[in-house]
């Protein structure tokens, strides 16, 4: 009896016990409620915190062409919902849970109830979505196949090249093959082949993985790896191109079937110091139709491609050349055709020369002509931005101001030449390339009457093989492009010389005192690849120098830069300089100024930048940050945001600040047409401004 007694008395207690817990669990969401809607109002901040953060890295990693993860999609609808929805819910309770009810005598118990209890459970749904969104990583990247050269699109196979392009498949899906060679002289069609097979393969997926690059006859090692990589989505920091080859060897070896395509190949290439895989290592292993006239007989067209050779680039710029021309126009070409060529330029068959000197002399207009021979000195997979700096500097467009306008100008000058087939398309839009044979024959043209004197990255030079004072003073323009040259003479005579180039593999080598004494015409002047612990005095009678280009340079005192006056664009692109010197101030003509990724660039004196007050374009992307805020109770030492609103002119700006909460109210530009305004301590960003307005804010 006693035993059951004990077991009813404590069965009562626990039931005592419970329902006192819960009913003091009611009365707290009653007489609690405020509490019980702070906390969750706590949380919810805390929660957009999170959100913010997470958006942020969403953000980024869309801009990067980047796919963000389901469960992150999933995440911030479910946040968003919390913040609007139960909030405004809460909130209505809340309303409630304030009014009185019996006249207003007494307090709306229900109502406060509800609130309460609402509020815990959504405070618990909040710790819940903290907790979820601790995210790793938000984004991954497409198949890297989805990265694709732009190729001609206008691929017709002649008949005598079907049997090269099925035979080259063949072997392409042969397992026993690891290695194919496709050979032959210059402008045969080998790359448009290949850019064939590169899209047959793709299309019937054969591999897994196709990649392509191109190495030409300079190769870079490190942009070999860099255009590999792009297109297995790869990304390399700041490595040696020992440290790139090991990475990008590891990644190739976790596809199981992978076609690597190295176009433009004229020497031996060492795999393995690209980082390329063969052997037992792994498994991996447009020609234009031409656009007739209808009054065009069959015959004469024959005719025009026998003249060029068969060569499929000669009779493609030939057939744009002529194009929708009547036939007095094609029997005149043929007749040109026939006239003998330059006997002493041996790199390029006759008759392919005569017909890419046609298509040239085709060209509609002067612009489309003096463009074009200034392309063709400069190298491969040339940038579109530097061919801007020397076309404004040259003054090549007539009546055109502003650098706006001349871009426009030079884009739609660049386009006329790629629908001339005398420009191709590169790995990007902000790149332009030429065909080797093309830019062979464009610079002997150029080099007639010993107007343009240029070198080859393979060419050597000595001090004594250098042309006499007579042939010096007949050059307009001067490429020295990474030759091997022993040493500069100390001056050339070059009075008419309006352009020079000179880049350098030799960090050794120096610009002789009076090197620039005797070219007071020079308007175009990029030393690239040098080192200069102060700039040569005699740069100083340069009066009519308008672009001046220090690119990829270790600088030292370039002071000596402010005695340009009339210098109009001046670039510092990816030099090592510590302090831009206040001299800089003193460019008031200044309308471009590039200081993009001067990573070690720590000083830039106060009301220099504002002093530019024409300035059009300033690019300082992954370069300064050492902003100073304005109203400082000490003098200023360095730049502040403030001396860029001077600045009435600005149309492209690229800036990064590492502080948003330095950014100077009515930060506004009102010509503004482009920019990349990056808030945060490490930039990151890729990619081209042209024709976008954009703003990063990265919280770190």
């Amino acid at each position: 009896m006693d035993f059951f007694t004990g077991c009813a008395s404590n069965l009562a207690a626990k039931v005592a016990e419970f329902m006192f817990k819960n009913v003091k669990l009611r009365m707290s969401y009653v007489f609690h409620h405020k509490r019980r809607v702070v906390n969750f109002e706590k949380k919810v901040e805390t929660l957009k915190e999170r959100r913010d953060r997470v958006q942020h890295d969403v953000d980024s990693a869309k801009r990067n062409a980047e796919n963000i993860e389901t469960d992150v999609n999933n995440w911030l609808t479910k946040v968003d919902n919390i913040i609007s929805a139960e909030v405004k819910e809460v909130k209505d309770l809340q309303d409630k849970a304030e009014s009185k009810c019996f006249m207003g005598l007494c307090p709306n118990f229900k109502s406060r109830y509800q609130l309460s209890k609402k509020a815990d459970e959504d405070a618990n749904n909040v710790d819940e979505l903290l907790l979820q969104g601790k995210f790793e990583k938000v984004s991954y990247r497409d198949d890297p196949q989805a990265v694709k050269p732009a190729f001609p699109t206008d691929f017709e196979a002649f008949d005598s090249r079907k049997q090269v392009f099925n035979e080259i498949l063949e072997a392409v899906r042969d397992p026993s093959i690891n290695i194919i060679g496709v050979y032959g002289m210059a402008g045969v069609g080998k790359t448009t082949l290949i850019n064939e097979v590169f899209r047959q393969v793709k299309k019937d997926k054969s591999f897994e993985s196709v990649v392509m690059a191109a190495v030409t006859d300079n190769p870079d090692i490190q942009k070999v790896q860099d255009r590999v990589a792009e297109m297995l989505g790869l990304n390399f920091e700041k490595e040696s191109i020992y440290g790139r080859a090991i990475r990008l060897r590891e990644r190739m070896k976790k596809e199981n079937k992978i076609l690597v395509i190295l176009d433009d190949l004229w020497a031996r290439l060492d795999l393995m110091e690209v980082g390329i895989p063969f052997g037992d290592e792994h498994n991996d292993a447009p020609i234009g139709s031409p656009d007739l006239d209808s009054e065009i007989e069959g015959a004469k067209a024959i005719d025009v491609a026998d003249r060029c050779s068969g060569l499929p680039i000669a009779i493609t710029t030939v057939a744009r050349a002529l194009r929708n021309q009547a036939s007095f126009a094609w029997r005149d070409a043929l007749r040109e055709l026939d006239k003998p060529s330059p006997s002493n330029f041996s790199r390029v068959p006759a008759d392919a020369y005569k017909a890419i000197e046609l298509s040239f002399n085709n060209l509609k207009s002067e612009e489309l002509r003096k463009t074009y021979l200034l392309c063709s000195l400069l190298g491969h997979d040339a940038a579109l931005q530097d061919l801007l700096k020397y076309a404004m500097g040259l003054g090549l467009f007539h009546g055109v101001r502003t650098v706006e306008v001349t871009r426009d100008r030079l884009l739609r000058v660049v386009s006329d030449l790629k629908a001339s087939r005398l420009l191709l398309d590169s790995y990007n839009k902000e790149h332009f390339d030429m065909h080797d044979l093309i830019r062979d024959v464009t610079v002997s043209i150029a080099s007639r009457d010993n107007r343009v004197f240029a070198l080859r990255p393979k060419d050597v030079l000595d001090l004594d093989d250098w042309p006499d004072e007579e042939t010096t003073k007949l050059w307009d323009k001067i490429s020295l492009r990474y030759a091997t040259i022993s040493k500069l003479p100390d001056q050339l005579k070059c009075p008419k010389l309006t352009f020079l180039f000179i880049g350098s593999n030799d960090p050794s080598m120096e610009i002789p005192k009076g090197f620039f004494e005797e070219m007071g015409n020079l308007k175009v002047l990029d030393l690239t690849n040098m080192h200069f612990p102060s700039l040569s005095s005699s740069i100083c009678v340069l009066a009519n120098l308008r672009t001046l280009c220090l690119d990829q340079c270790v600088l030292g005192d370039i002071a000596i830069v402010g005695e340009l006056k009339n210098l109009e664009i001046l670039s510092l692109l990816r030099s090592d300089i510590e302090r831009l010197p206040k001299e800089i101030g003193q460019l008031i003509k200044l309308k471009l100024l590039d200081l993009s990724n001067c990573t070690r660039l720590q000083v830039i004196p106060p009301s220099v930048l504002s002093s530019l007050s024409r300035l059009e374009e300033l690019y300082m992307g992954n370069s300064f940050v050492q902003w100073e805020a304005e109203g400082r109770p000490i003098e200023r030492s360095n730049a502040s945001l403030v001396e860029l609103k001077a600045l009435s002119c600005l149309t492209a700006l690229e800036v990064q600040i590492p502080n948003a909460e330095i950014i100077p109210k009515d930060f506004f530009f009102e010509k503004l047409q482009r920019h990349k305004i990056f808030t945060g301590e490490a930039w990151d960003w890729a990619g081209d401004i042209e024709y976008k307005r954009t703003l990063n804010t990265r919280e770190h």
